[in-house]
Protein backbone atom coordinates (compact mmCIF):
# COMPACT_ATOMS: atom_id res chain seq x y z
CA UNK A 1 0.00 0.00 0.00
CA UNK A 2 1.32 3.44 -0.84
CA UNK A 3 1.96 5.35 2.36
CA UNK A 4 0.21 8.31 0.81
CA UNK A 5 -3.05 6.43 1.34
CA UNK A 6 -4.58 6.17 4.79
CA UNK A 7 -7.25 3.63 5.63
CA UNK A 8 -9.34 3.04 8.69
CA UNK A 9 -6.68 0.60 9.85
CA UNK A 10 -3.66 2.46 8.47
CA UNK A 11 -1.20 4.93 9.98
CA UNK A 12 -2.53 8.08 11.55
CA UNK A 13 -1.35 11.59 10.94
CA UNK A 14 0.29 13.10 14.01
CA UNK A 15 -1.13 16.57 14.79
CA UNK A 16 1.44 19.30 14.31
CA UNK A 17 1.78 22.23 16.65
CA UNK A 18 1.51 25.70 15.10
CA UNK A 19 4.75 27.59 15.54
CA UNK A 20 4.80 31.16 16.73
CA UNK A 21 6.41 33.78 14.43
CA UNK A 22 10.23 33.52 14.40
CA UNK A 23 10.08 30.44 16.63
CA UNK A 24 12.74 27.80 15.93
CA UNK A 25 11.22 24.27 15.71
CA UNK A 26 14.05 22.82 17.77
CA UNK A 27 12.59 19.39 18.42
CA UNK A 28 12.25 18.63 14.73
CA UNK A 29 15.67 20.09 13.96
CA UNK A 30 17.16 17.96 16.74
CA UNK A 31 15.44 14.92 15.24
CA UNK A 32 17.30 15.38 11.96
CA UNK A 33 20.58 16.31 13.65
CA UNK A 34 20.45 13.13 15.73
CA UNK A 35 20.70 10.95 12.62
CA UNK A 36 23.96 9.86 11.03
CA UNK A 37 23.01 11.45 7.69
CA UNK A 38 22.49 14.93 9.13
CA UNK A 39 24.74 15.06 12.20
CA UNK A 40 27.28 17.35 10.46
CA UNK A 41 24.60 19.77 9.23
CA UNK A 42 24.36 23.21 10.90
CA UNK A 43 21.03 23.51 12.78
CA UNK A 44 19.90 26.49 10.72
CA UNK A 45 20.35 24.51 7.50
CA UNK A 46 18.60 21.42 8.87
CA UNK A 47 15.66 23.61 9.91
CA UNK A 48 15.01 24.37 6.22
CA UNK A 49 13.88 20.76 5.75
CA UNK A 50 11.36 20.80 8.57
CA UNK A 51 8.38 22.07 6.53
CA UNK A 52 8.84 19.03 4.26
CA UNK A 53 8.71 16.40 7.01
CA UNK A 54 5.53 14.31 7.16
CA UNK A 55 4.76 12.73 10.53
CA UNK A 56 2.89 9.48 11.07
CA UNK A 57 2.32 7.00 13.86
CA UNK A 58 1.82 3.24 13.67
CA UNK A 59 0.50 0.43 15.79
CA UNK A 60 2.54 -2.69 16.43
CA UNK A 61 2.59 -4.84 13.30
CA UNK A 62 1.68 -2.06 10.85
CA UNK A 63 3.78 -1.51 7.74
CA UNK A 64 5.66 1.75 7.28
CA UNK A 65 6.50 0.64 3.77
CA UNK A 66 6.27 -2.65 1.89
CA UNK A 67 8.52 -4.68 -0.35
CA UNK A 68 7.63 -3.70 -3.91
CA UNK A 69 6.51 -0.13 -3.09
CA UNK A 70 7.67 2.50 -5.59
CA UNK A 71 7.66 5.63 -3.41
CA UNK A 72 10.82 7.75 -3.08
CA UNK A 73 10.71 8.64 0.61
CA UNK A 74 13.08 8.00 3.47
CA UNK A 75 11.99 7.83 7.09
CA UNK A 76 13.46 9.01 10.38
CA UNK A 77 12.24 7.05 13.39
CA UNK A 78 11.03 9.51 16.03
CA UNK A 79 10.17 6.87 18.62
CA UNK A 80 9.60 3.15 18.81
CA UNK A 81 11.33 0.31 17.00
CA UNK A 82 11.07 -0.99 13.43
CA UNK A 83 12.12 -4.28 11.84
CA UNK A 84 13.13 -4.69 8.21
CA UNK A 85 12.04 -7.98 6.65
CA UNK A 86 12.18 -9.53 3.22
CA UNK A 87 9.75 -12.10 1.83
CA UNK A 88 10.71 -14.76 -0.71
CA UNK A 89 8.51 -15.94 -3.58
CA UNK A 90 7.46 -18.94 -1.50
CA UNK A 91 6.49 -16.57 1.37
CA UNK A 92 9.39 -17.30 3.69
CA UNK A 93 10.28 -14.28 5.84
CA UNK A 94 13.82 -13.13 6.63
CA UNK A 95 14.49 -10.55 9.35
CA UNK A 96 17.20 -8.24 8.04
CA UNK A 97 17.69 -5.68 10.80
CA UNK A 98 16.14 -3.69 13.64
CA UNK A 99 16.11 0.11 13.77
CA UNK A 100 15.20 2.45 16.59
CA UNK A 101 14.69 6.14 17.40
CA UNK A 102 17.09 8.48 15.61
CA UNK A 103 17.84 6.03 12.80
CA UNK A 104 16.93 6.32 9.13
CA UNK A 105 14.95 3.79 7.10
CA UNK A 106 14.46 3.27 3.39
CA UNK A 107 16.91 5.85 2.11
CA UNK A 108 17.94 3.91 -1.02
CA UNK A 109 14.94 5.00 -3.19
CA UNK A 110 15.71 8.61 -2.27
CA UNK A 111 19.28 8.44 -3.52
CA UNK A 112 18.52 6.01 -6.35
CA UNK A 113 14.94 6.80 -7.45
CA UNK A 114 15.34 4.89 -10.72
CA UNK A 115 16.69 1.78 -9.03
CA UNK A 116 13.41 -0.09 -8.79
CA UNK A 117 10.87 -0.89 -6.06
CA UNK A 118 11.65 -1.35 -2.38
CA UNK A 119 13.38 -4.61 -1.53
CA UNK A 120 12.14 -4.95 2.08
CA UNK A 121 9.22 -4.36 4.43
CA UNK A 122 9.46 -1.98 7.39
CA UNK A 123 7.18 -3.10 10.24
CA UNK A 124 6.51 -1.28 13.53
CA UNK A 125 7.52 -3.47 16.48
CA UNK A 126 5.90 -1.32 19.18
CA UNK A 127 2.63 0.57 19.52
CA UNK A 128 2.85 4.32 18.91
CA UNK A 129 5.94 4.00 16.76
CA UNK A 130 6.39 7.36 15.00
CA UNK A 131 8.28 8.42 11.89
CA UNK A 132 8.98 11.58 9.93
CA UNK A 133 9.38 11.08 6.19
CA UNK A 134 11.16 13.18 3.58
CA UNK A 135 10.82 12.68 -0.16
CA UNK A 136 13.43 12.75 -2.89
CA UNK A 137 12.45 16.08 -4.46
CA UNK A 138 12.54 18.01 -1.19
CA UNK A 139 15.89 16.55 -0.15
CA UNK A 140 17.62 17.13 -3.48
CA UNK A 141 16.30 20.67 -3.82
CA UNK A 142 17.85 21.31 -0.41
CA UNK A 143 21.12 19.57 -1.39
CA UNK A 144 21.46 21.88 -4.38
CA UNK A 145 21.87 24.72 -1.89
CA UNK A 146 24.11 22.69 0.47
CA UNK A 147 26.26 20.43 -1.74
CA UNK A 148 28.90 19.89 0.95
CA UNK A 149 26.37 17.89 2.94
CA UNK A 150 26.18 15.35 0.12
CA UNK A 151 29.80 14.36 0.83
CA UNK A 152 28.96 13.63 4.48
CA UNK A 153 25.95 11.59 3.36
CA UNK A 154 28.13 9.55 0.99
CA UNK A 155 30.40 8.71 3.92
CA UNK A 156 27.44 7.49 5.95
CA UNK A 157 26.13 5.37 3.08
CA UNK A 158 29.62 3.95 2.51
CA UNK A 159 29.78 2.93 6.16
CA UNK A 160 26.41 1.20 5.83
CA UNK A 161 27.73 -0.72 2.83
CA UNK A 162 30.76 -1.73 4.88
CA UNK A 163 28.52 -3.09 7.64
CA UNK A 164 26.47 -5.03 5.09
CA UNK A 165 29.64 -6.54 3.66
CA UNK A 166 30.74 -7.48 7.17
CA UNK A 167 27.45 -9.24 7.79
CA UNK A 168 27.77 -11.20 4.56
CA UNK A 169 31.29 -12.19 5.59
CA UNK A 170 30.01 -13.32 9.02
CA UNK A 171 27.38 -15.53 7.38
CA UNK A 172 30.05 -17.18 5.25
CA UNK A 173 32.95 -17.53 7.67
CA UNK A 174 31.56 -17.41 11.24
CA UNK A 175 29.81 -20.31 12.98
CA UNK A 176 26.36 -19.95 14.55
CA UNK A 177 27.51 -19.49 18.19
CA UNK A 178 29.90 -16.77 17.03
CA UNK A 179 27.18 -15.00 15.05
CA UNK A 180 24.77 -15.32 17.96
CA UNK A 181 27.32 -13.84 20.38
CA UNK A 182 27.92 -10.93 17.99
CA UNK A 183 24.17 -10.37 17.54
CA UNK A 184 23.56 -10.33 21.30
CA UNK A 185 26.38 -7.83 21.80
CA UNK A 186 24.95 -5.60 19.09
CA UNK A 187 21.46 -5.74 20.64
CA UNK A 188 22.98 -4.98 24.05
CA UNK A 189 24.86 -1.99 22.67
CA UNK A 190 21.72 -0.55 21.11
CA UNK A 191 18.95 -1.58 23.52
CA UNK A 192 20.65 -2.89 26.67
CA UNK A 193 19.96 -1.52 30.16
CA UNK A 194 22.39 -2.06 33.06
CA UNK A 195 20.89 -3.91 36.03
CA UNK A 196 22.32 -5.41 39.19
CA UNK A 197 22.26 -8.86 37.59
CA UNK A 198 23.79 -7.81 34.27
CA UNK A 199 22.85 -6.14 31.02
CA UNK A 200 19.13 -6.58 30.30
CA UNK A 201 18.43 -6.71 26.57
CA UNK A 202 14.68 -6.45 25.75
CA UNK A 203 14.80 -7.54 22.11
CA UNK A 204 11.02 -7.97 21.48
CA UNK A 205 11.73 -10.82 19.04
CA UNK A 206 10.18 -14.24 18.71
CA UNK A 207 12.55 -17.20 18.71
CA UNK A 208 12.07 -17.47 14.94
CA UNK A 209 12.91 -13.78 14.41
CA UNK A 210 16.04 -14.02 16.57
CA UNK A 211 17.13 -17.02 14.50
CA UNK A 212 16.50 -15.04 11.29
CA UNK A 213 18.59 -12.15 12.59
CA UNK A 214 21.45 -14.55 13.31
CA UNK A 215 20.96 -16.27 9.96
CA UNK A 216 20.12 -19.80 11.02
CA UNK A 217 17.26 -22.07 12.08
CA UNK A 218 15.29 -21.67 15.31
CA UNK A 219 16.50 -25.06 16.55
CA UNK A 220 20.16 -24.19 15.94
CA UNK A 221 20.01 -20.80 17.63
CA UNK A 222 18.12 -22.28 20.61
CA UNK A 223 20.88 -24.87 21.00
CA UNK A 224 23.49 -22.09 21.06
CA UNK A 225 21.40 -20.05 23.53
CA UNK A 226 21.14 -23.07 25.80
CA UNK A 227 24.91 -23.52 25.65
CA UNK A 228 25.48 -19.86 26.59
CA UNK A 229 22.95 -20.26 29.43
CA UNK A 230 24.62 -23.42 30.75
CA UNK A 231 27.94 -21.58 30.79
CA UNK A 232 26.30 -18.78 32.84
CA UNK A 233 27.07 -16.22 30.18
CA UNK A 234 23.41 -15.24 29.79
CA UNK A 235 19.92 -15.92 31.14
CA UNK A 236 16.60 -15.77 29.27
CA UNK A 237 13.38 -14.25 30.55
CA UNK A 238 10.64 -14.08 27.92
CA UNK A 239 11.78 -11.70 25.19
CA UNK A 240 14.59 -10.33 27.33
CA UNK A 241 18.11 -11.69 27.61
CA UNK A 242 20.30 -10.90 30.61
CA UNK A 243 23.98 -10.83 29.73
CA UNK A 244 26.08 -11.80 32.76
CA UNK A 245 29.48 -12.10 31.10
CA UNK A 246 29.82 -9.88 28.03
CA UNK A 247 33.55 -10.57 27.89
CA UNK A 248 32.88 -14.23 27.13
CA UNK A 249 30.51 -13.25 24.32
CA UNK A 250 33.16 -10.91 22.91
CA UNK A 251 35.74 -13.69 22.92
CA UNK A 252 33.27 -16.12 21.32
CA UNK A 253 32.45 -13.63 18.59
CA UNK A 254 36.13 -13.14 17.78
CA UNK A 255 37.03 -16.80 17.21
Amino acid sequence: MDMGEDTAHGPSMTPRRTLAPNETPREEADLLLSTALFKQVPPAEAAQLIPHLKHRTYRKGEAIFNQGDTDHRMYVIERGRVKLTRESKDHRIQLLSISTAGEILGEIPVFDPGGGPRTANAIAMLNDTATASLDHDALFTWLNDHPRVAVDMLQVLANRMRLNNERISDLVFMDVPGRLAKTLLDLAKRFGKPTEAGIAVPHDLTQEELAQLVGTSRETVNKALMDFTNRDWIARSGRTIIIYRPGELIRRAQR
